[in-house]
């Protein structure tokens, strides 16, 4: 029965897997760690909220380049590095003593988590699947939202054995789980004897004609692709998504701490984001299949607008309830929307590096997101005023969703 399954859903489910591990650990299971770390070192929100935006930055930095490495190398030997070196990040982090080792070891963790997550898994997976790409990115990307699954167990981990330990844990658990899920890994299902979607890869002419899968209808030079008004909108939008995202799960429990919400209450509140953006990754991936994709992502930013109004109100329960019901199914949207785009608009080829461009320019946003809303805590004294601007910024990227055209691409 194993035999019969397509490899490339071997593929996805590896990366699927890591995806969980890394989401949890790298970037939605932070926010459990600011009070314990704040409170041992005496540290502003701002100051410790930078550590993430130095990961962003990092990852934004290195993404173009991974893009680039991931076409011309491949993606498992950069997701072998990736997972190592993430154990050894999470390693370092638990031995930090100073602010600046702090931020030394985060840095490293960008460079892992880059090697392993996002440009890498969407291009390995571009490679493997034509008529199933959408089902096949969907399920890559739901490994981030399924991440909340480990949440509780992170922050019983922290409460429990503090935090030094349970970073520990997490990097010997990346090194368990994520080495030989990597090692699964094959670059192209050429390698294997088969084509994308899995037919036998046979060498008659006539043959390879019948059996190969009908080749993108677009394929866009790259420089073409780099320059054109979609792309650049494209990338002003994940700028904009992305400040507003990582302020969110940056700062969720220390926000739902000044609003009187316990810490293991606020904990699973953190879990439930990601968690509730699953049916966003497989609906809105499935709507951007069949409508205009300007228009989903349009609608997605909209959730994700109306979910921050209701995240204003956080003190009670219904807007807490309502801000995951509309904000988490939005974001969990945009993100496959992301690939979608790129791969619809501008072809394969050079998927990898204008993916990794484009992560690039989420980081900036990622930089932007969580320090700002620090320095709005330590300065004012409260969150509030931030998810009202953060609302209004969703706003504008809706304006510059409907503005990515496909007839304004160059020779389209």
């Amino acid at each position: 029965m194993f035999r019969e399954i397509f490899y490339g859903w071997w593929i996805v489910a590896a990366t699927f897997l890591i995806s969980v591990y890394v989401g949890c650990c790298s970037f939605f299971g932070f926010t459990a760690m600011i009070d314990p770390i704040v409170k041992e070192f005496g540290w502003s929100y701002t100051e410790v909220s930078f550590a993430s935006s130095l990961r962003g930055m990092e990852m934004g930095i290195l993404a173009p380049i991974v893009g680039v490495l991931v076409d011309r190398f491949g993606p498992r030997r950069l997701m072998l590095i990736g997972v190592v070196t993430i154990g050894v990040a999470f390693m370092l982090l638990s031995l930090t003593q100073s602010l600046w080792t702090f931020y030394a070891s985060f840095i490293l963790l960008a460079f892992g988590a880059g090697g392993c997550t996002s440009v890498v898994t969407l291009a390995l997976v571009a490679r493997w699947f034509r008529r199933n790409l959408g089902k096949a990115m969907g399920i890559t990307v739901s490994g981030f939202g399924a991440s909340g699954l480990l949440m509780p167990v992170l922050v019983w981990l922290i409460d429990s054995y503090g935090w030094r330990s349970a970073l520990i844990i997490q990097g010997v658990g990346m090194w368990v789980v994520g080495i030989p899920l990597a090692l699964l890994i094959r670059n192209r299902p050429e390698e294997m004897g088969l084509v994308p979607d899995g037919a036998p890869l046979v060498k008659p002419a006539t043959t390879v004609a019948s059996r190969q899968p009908k080749s993108p209808d677009v394929e866009i030079p790259f420089r073409d692709a780099l320059t054109s008004r979609p792309f650049i909108y494209l990338n002003i939008v994940e700028a904009l998504r992305f400040t507003t995202l990582t302020a969110v799960v940056i700062h969720v429990m220390p926000y739902l701490a000044t609003e009187g919400i316990p810490r293991d209450t606020a904990g699973l509140v953190a879990a439930a984001i990601p968690l509730f953006s699953i049916p966003g990754r497989f609906g809105f991936g499935w709507m951007g299949d069949v409508t205009d994709k300007r228009y989903v992502m349009a609608s997605s930013f909209s959730l994700m607008a109306a979910g921050l109004v209701a995240f204003h109100f956080a003190a009670a329960w219904w807007p807490i309830a309502l801000f995951l019901l509309l904000f988490s199914p939005g974001f969990g949207g945009n993100m496959v929307m992301r690939g979608a785009v790129i791969r619809e608009y501008f072809g394969v080829l050079s998927f990898g590096k204008l993916a990794g461009i484009t992560l690039g320019a989420a980081s900036i946003g990622g930089v932007i997101g969580p320090t700002l809303t620090g320095w709005v805590f330590d300065t004012f004294g409260t969150y509030d005023p931030v998810w009202i601007v953060f609302a209004a910024i969703l706003c504008l990227a809706i304006f510059f969703s409907f503005r990515i055209r496909r007839e304004d691409i160059p020779g389209h």
